[in-house]
């Protein structure tokens, strides 16, 4: 006699009563169409992964983005794979066979309504997430926890329920989750995957669940039945490993933020890009001895410092045409990398003849290697800029709106920008301490100057979620200053409820959240940019993120750094001196 999918799999001597009301509760719940399907479709006895694939089939459910969520899935090491719960139950289906065609040993974490499966039993260690302070659960986790510490995968679905209405947040979102998941990955010493499954179910099992929250239990077995002709889209993070210094509640409330970081609903698209076809080839660089020419005929203490092979210096435009215009070529070089050229063939404007250039010049002692510049900065000194053309002699003042108590009217300032390093210095240390080490001795000639500000670009090869992270989690409260071009997307409302649960505004909350929020959305895993590191090591206040729109319309952060606060060892190796 073939196996039948009931509820009096669970009593294994049921009583007359019991066999009599649980058939009647089986058609209630769905359970009896369940198992017509069961039986109809001969799925009696299948192994469990050939079990989920004919499920799959039979409701002509397809899944996408899985190869991209197996990628992220180690080859072998503890991993805790946690997903939000929007259906509660085929989720978990295709999370587990998708993980295991990498890693058979995964083991889900599960309710034990999912039991009626016999074929599928060993997917999961089964628990009561209605009751999760029910001793009764003590030995399933024992057992999740003991999966893990010996070097396999968990999926865990941590709010132990499906996804529900939450008037607070006027959305179907996430019940709190539960701290075992971040205590799993944290004794473990494992990594973690956060997983974002798109999709709902019928209004009428969240209209339900609004008078009580129970009946959304009773209804999921009719909702896995109504789960037909659908595609369903799995957003995920990168495989990262959580902060391990957190209290357990923080670090799953965080990690559940990281799985709406990933909701890929939260949307914006960046404008189209220039095609590489329309974009000028790159204009010939200027021969070397016209630029050694150049630097033999500035006034030596145009030499700033000088560092073994290297040297920087700074001239105006019309002291050095060719090497102004060498720089401009090499920043068009650069700025292509990161979608943010000009498409000419150099990247220069008007500025370019009324703003300060800083650049690194490195003569190698090899003679064979001919000498060349490595960076450069453009700054503008706004006392003079200001007194000949006002605010519009800026280039900032396109891009922001300064009101009159804003630094750069109250005081002489250094505005810092268009800052570039070719790409055989960029993962050096020795580029950006040079460039440094040159405004530093900059400012030591010229002692008016205390105040840097300026924009880091953001390029977009962020993703739009990740600068909007960055906007959120550094600006701090901005002050007489306003984009004229507003980044418009706004902070995802769970990121934003997570932020002001931990603290008082959403940018403190936040802030030392971010390289992690980065290093979870970012493909390639890369966090804060450089120069933002650098200016965050110097103690800089960020004031505002827009877009500048005559540089590719490209995400900047305006931040300032006032030198007299920067730490004194800081100062003694920009300036070589304390202030």
């Amino acid at each position: 006699m073939s196996a039948k999918i009931s509820l009096l799999n669970f009593f294994p001597q049921p009583n007359l009563f019991q066999r009599i009301l649980l058939p009647i509760v089986d058609h209630l719940l769905g359970i009896s169409k369940m198992n017509t399907l069961y039986q109809t479709h001969q799925m009696q006895g299948l192994s469990k992964e050939a079990f989920v694939d004919k499920l799959l089939t039979i409701q002509n459910i397809t899944v996408s983005n899985e190869d991209s969520l197996l990628a992220q899935i180690p080859e072998t090491g503890p991993v805790v794979i946690a997903s939000n719960h929007p259906f509660g139950g085929i989720e978990g289906l295709i999370l587990a066979r998708t993980i295991s065609k990498k890693r058979p040993d995964i083991k889900v974490f599960a309710n034990y309504g999912l039991k009626v499966f016999k074929e599928l039993e060993d997917f999961f260690i089964f628990t009561n997430p209605l009751s999760p302070n029910d001793p009764k659960n003590a030995p399933s986790i024992r057992q999740a926890i003991a999966h893990v510490k010996a070097g396999h995968p968990l999926l865990i679905f941590p709010a132990g329920r499906v996804s529900y209405y939450q008037t607070v947040h006027q959305d179907i979102v996430e019940h709190q989750w539960n701290k075992l998941v971040y205590r799993l990955s944290k004794d473990a010493d494992g990594k973690f995957v956060g997983v974002f499954v798109q999709g709902f179910n019928r209004p009428f099992f969240y209209t339900l669940g609004r008078i009580y929250y129970r009946l959304r239990m009773l209804l999921l077995a009719r909702e896995l039945l109504a789960n037909q002709h659908r595609s369903i889209h799995i957003d995920h993070t990168q495989c990262i490993t959580l902060p391990n210094h957190l209290p357990a509640q923080t670090g799953a409330d965080f990690a559940r933020s990281l799985s709406y970081a990933v909701d890929s609903r939260w949307h914006y698209t960046w404008p189209a890009d220039a095609p590489a076809s329309s974009m000028a080839p790159l204009a010939p660089e200027i021969e070397v001895t016209t630029l050694l020419q150049e630097l033999s005929d500035l006034p030596a203490q145009q030499c700033l410092v000088t560092v073994g092979e290297f040297a920087v210096y700074w001239s105006m435009q019309a002291q050095t045409p060719a090497i102004v215009d060498e720089i401009a070529r090499l920043r068009e070089l650069v700025f292509r990398m990161h979608n943010e050229g000009s498409g000419a063939q150099r990247d220069t404007d008007d500025f370019d003849a009324t703003y300060t250039h800083l650049y690194v010049v490195r003569t190698p002692e090899d003679t064979q290697e001919l000498p060349h510049i490595i960076g450069a900065y453009r700054m503008g000194r706004t006392d003079e800029l200001i007194a000949a053309d006002g605010l519009d002699g800026l280039y900032l003042h396109n891009m922001f709106e300064f009101a009159p108590e804003f630094i750069n009217q109250r005081q002489p300032c250094l505005e810092m920008g268009r800052s570039f390093i070719i790409p055989k210095y960029q993962r050096s240390p020795q580029g950006l301490f040079m460039l440094w080490r040159g405004i530093g001795e900059f400012m030591n000639a010229f002692p008016q100057y205390r105040i840097l500000y300026g924009t880091v670009s953001i390029s977009k090869l962020y993703a739009p979620q990740s600068v909007s992270i960055i906007e959120k989690g550094l600006v701090n409260a901005p002050e007489h200053v306003q984009p004229r071009h507003h980044f418009e997307l706004d902070l995802h409302p769970q990121l934003a409820a997570f932020a002001l649960s931990q603290a008082s505004t959403v940018q403190s909350g936040l802030n030392k959240y971010v390289n992690t929020y980065l290093h979870a959305i970012e493909p390639d895993g890369k966090d804060l940019p450089v120069l933002a590191k650098q200016y965050q090591k110097l103690g800089a206040d960020f004031h505002a993120l827009g877009i500048d729109t005559s540089f590719n319309h490209t995400p900047g952060l305006l931040l300032s750094v006032n030198m007299e606060n920067v730490p004194a060892r800081m100062q003694k190796r920009f300036l070589g001196r304390t202030l």
